[in-house]
């Protein structure tokens, strides 16, 4: 973008809300336009009709006359009236039909709403005129092996991810953008993979590189930098809805929630296969061989919110598993099976029997704690054998040493008056003050002085205990029920209306047997180690796909499948379904391995198109389905902060640790219940890392990062919303932390001892890695003189100023 923004004009700009809606695909839409020979899509073009215009009363809830659109059976069959919805092949029998089509207001149907379009009424006489074919969701289907197909350009027939994207656009008459300059490709590629903006010598050398296979040398470049890990393993952490405390009024710590963030980083950064990355999360526990990081990875199961306080326990439990069914489904299947928790699902073909089958396989998965104990089923202790050996030996002298004395202790108050027995049974403080004066008397000598001796011996047990090293925890599954209770379908999922037991079994949509047998363990029931390794399956028709949709739309901006939580019948059918199958094979064929995948979509032409728009193009797509040019987007609200740091040299780029608290106002402190609890105060240079390590407290998000549509922690985020509105704008003008990092960037260019020419040529090849232009040079220090002449500024401050608006320009803030 070379559109450039004052102070004043980015207040008026950043006011407009942009709301982005998921139109009928394009394909859809142009096929009603096609000749009537044109084979009409059942799945593309005529459910979503019926699930849009007829499901609320003809759905899976009501079924007015008999009649039910949600499967080919009941929308085939004889209603109450006797006649028939639809006859395959013979439109006048069709009453759907006439009744879409009737002039009679009464006779219309939908009854209510809009009526159906010309268009849509002709799709569904094509439709049943071609036999009604009521072909199964395509995501329900095994993935297929297709062959790219054979294009005219020759420069788009040699990379297969192309040739899918260049034959749809021919089918519409419509021609691929050129590829993008040099400047921008390196700065897509840098945020892509990284989250981080180049600097202005990176974007020199990489335009003026004369070698043709630069940008592949980039991109492997790129993929080896440790902050790779820290932006892809951001786009998971979305997924499973990270955060390092339990929400509700206390919105408690969870202590150790950065080592599975860690771990998250760290696979990313070692290309883990992904398949081995989802059985460590799920089974970590419970593989051949269990490691420090296949324990870490089940702290999967850890990060959910937690109620300390419950008014009904039973039903807070199943919500819990409600969660971790809601995560897993949607992150790794692409399936709202939590929909069917309390009835058969809606729209999809899960019945509530599936939901509780596959809690079953999650049955012993255990609470986070209790109110009285919030660790021991939460932190696993991974220190080195001889020192849990050390603190077992240790614990079993104290427990020893606590019962002899406890038990000479009631022998003694056994003999008090009844008032000092009472009080010894209260407060801790009224106990020992009661032993302290009264014990002795009632005791024998002998007695007196064992018990002297057992507390001197305790004491220096205590003390030997203290002096050992720290234990190694880290948050996971510490604790399971090795042998689960019988599971049962919940009636309306009330916990305390159990109906019909179920068995451990999975999604009967996949066609897959239950299993027979679990390898238990004396830790664990060995169910979800199954459940593990079915979703890795290479067989699971859904797994691969769902990746490989997600490394399509982090990097292009939108999957193949918009709703990437969501492949069942109300979820978006994809704009090209055979380059996503491709897709998904490439991706089980290459190891389940990610980086490779990133090369093979990065390399392509369509990946490195420009973003222009142009008038065909957004005259027959304009919301680019068909991906005939690159799409823009607004930076993340973590690379904004991040970008902001690295731009001004001030950016601290340790990899790991612990999490850092940013410091915050008092006002935004104070909007917790019990103001700044659970917030620390980190030194500057920790403050400086990256935001993928800030803390993440529920109840207390960062502002800034909320501005830009950092994702609610509480749920699973498919895709962020990518706003524009004036918190934004605030945020980047007012802030304490703007105006201190603009500070910082006015030192970081010593714009103390250079004229105001060069001090805008300095800012903005420090902010945008470019050259000023000469309008950019004038305006600038137009706006400095300005500031001081008129409004009274302070050099000093006009530079900081200055600053500032450059950081407020859209060529910092969005991607082309």
């Amino acid at each position: 973008m070379t559109l450039r923004l004052g102070l004043h004009n980015l207040v008026k700009s950043l006011t407009l809300v942009i709301f982005v809606g998921l139109a009928l695909p394009l394909a859809a839409v142009e096929s009603t336009q096609r000749t009537g020979s044109a084979k009409v899509d059942f799945i593309k073009q005529v459910q979503p009709i019926l699930a849009k215009h007829c499901y609320a009363c003809h759905g899976p809830d009501e079924a007015e006359g008999g009649l039910r659109f949600t499967d080919k059976e009941a929308a085939y069959a004889e209603t109450e009236s006797g006649e028939f919805a639809i006859v395959p092949g013979d439109i006048d029998a069709s009453v759907l039909i006439a009744r879409v089509a009737s002039d009679d207001e009464f006779e219309r149907m939908p009854p209510e709403g809009d009526p159906l379009s010309a268009d849509q009424i002709e799709l569904l006489r094509r439709w049943i005129q071609q036999g009604a074919d009521w072909d199964k969701h395509w995501a329900f289907k095994p993935m297929t092996r297709y062959a790219p197909p054979a294009v005219s350009d020759r420069q788009w027939s040699e990379k297969p991810i192309d040739a899918f994207i260049y034959a749809s656009l021919t089918e519409t008459g419509l021609k691929p953008n050129p590829i993008a300059d040099r400047s921008t490709l390196i700065r897509r590629a840098y945020y892509d993979l990284t989250g981080l903006p180049p600097t202005a010598d990176q974007v020199r050398r990489f335009v003026n590189d004369p070698d043709p296979l630069a940008f592949e040398k980039l991109v492997d470049e790129l993929l080896e930098s440790p902050h790779y890990g820290e932006r892809w393993g951001r786009h998971w952490l979305d997924l499973v809805r990270f955060a390092e405390t339990n929400s509700y009024e206390r919105d408690g710590p969870k202590p150790n929630a950065w080592k599975y963030r860690d771990y998250v980083i760290k696979s990313f950064n070692d290309d883990k296969p992904y398949d081995q990355f989802i059985r460590e999360q799920l089974a970590g526990d419970e593989l051949d061989e269990v490691t420090t990081e296949t324990l870490t990875a089940t702290g999967y199961y850890r990060l959910g919110i937690w109620d300390d306080e419950p008014a009904d326990p039973l039903l807070a439990r199943f919500d819990e598993l409600d969660d971790i069914i809601m995560t897993t489904g949607q992150a790794m299947l692409g399936l709202t099976i939590n929909c069917a928790r309390c009835h058969d699902h809606k729209i999809d073909p899960i019945p509530q029997k599936d939901y509780y089958s596959l809690l079953a396989m999650l049955a012993d998965v255990t609470s986070w704690g209790s109110r009285g104990d919030q660790r021991s089923s939460n932190q696993i202790d991974v220190s080195p054998p001889e020192l849990i050996e050390r603190y077992r030996k240790n614990d079993e002298q104290r427990v020893k040493l606590e019962k002899e004395i406890r038990e000479i202790e009631q022998s003694g108050i056994a003999k008090m008056s009844a008032p000092d027995q009472r009080a010894t049974e209260g407060p801790k403080r009224d106990r020992n003050r009661v032993l302290n004066e009264k014990l002795e008397d009632h005791l024998s000598e002998d007695r007196w002085q064992t018990y002297r001796s057992l507390k001197k011996e305790l004491a220096s047990v205590l003390t030997e205990g203290k002096a050992l090293p720290p234990r190694e925890t880290v948050m996971g599954l510490a604790r399971c029920n090795v042998k689960p209770e019988q599971t049962f379908v919940l009636y309306r999922g009330n916990p305390h209306s159990p109906s019909d037991p179920v068995e451990p079994a999975f999604p009967t949509i996949f066609q897959d047997e239950a299993p027979s047998q679990f390898d238990a363990t004396e830790r664990s029931a060995g169910r979800r180690r199954v459940l593990a390794e079915w979703i890795t399956s290479p067989e699971n028709m859904l797994s691969a796909r769902v990746m490989a949709n997600r490394l399509w739309q982090f990097h292009f901006g939108r999957g193949i499948v918009r709703s990437s939580n969501n492949f069942g019948q109300l979820g978006t059918p994809p704009t090209h379904p055979e380059l996503l199958d491709w897709l998904g094979h490439q991706l089980i064929d290459g190891g389940w391995k990610l980086k490779p995948m990133h090369r093979l979509i990065m390399t392509s032409r369509a990946y490195q198109m420009s973003s222009a728009a142009n008038d065909e193009g957004m005259s027959k797509d304009p919301d680019n389905d068909l991906f005939w040019r690159f799409d823009s987007r607004r930076l993340s609200a973590e690379e904004v902060r991040d970008s902001i740091l690295a731009v001004n040299g001030s950016l601290n780029r340790q990899t790991y640790g612990p999490s850092f608290y940013p410091t915050l106002s008092k006002e935004v402190l104070a909007g917790q219940s019990r103001p700044g609890s659970g917030w620390g105060n980190s030194p500057e240079d920790q403050q400086n890392r990256r935001s993928i390590y800030i803390h993440v407290k529920r109840s207390l998000l960062t502002p800034l990062l909320t501005a830009f549509d950092f994702p609610d922690p509480d749920l699973t985020c498919e895709d962020r919303f990518a706003t524009l509105q004036p918190g934004q704008a605030l945020s980047l003008l007012n802030s304490d932390f703007i105006h201190q990092q603009a500070g910082r960037l006015a030192k970081s260019i010593d714009a103390e001892n250079v004229d105001y020419a060069e001090l805008v040529r300095r800012t903005v090849r420090a902010v945008l890695a470019r050259e000023a232009t000469e309008d950019e040079i004038e305006n600038g220090v137009s706006l400095i003189e300005n500031l001081q002449q008129e409004h009274g500024v302070a050099r000093e401050r006009a530079v900081v100023l200055y600053c500032l608006t450059v950081m407020n320009w859209n060529e910092f803030l969005f991607l082309d």
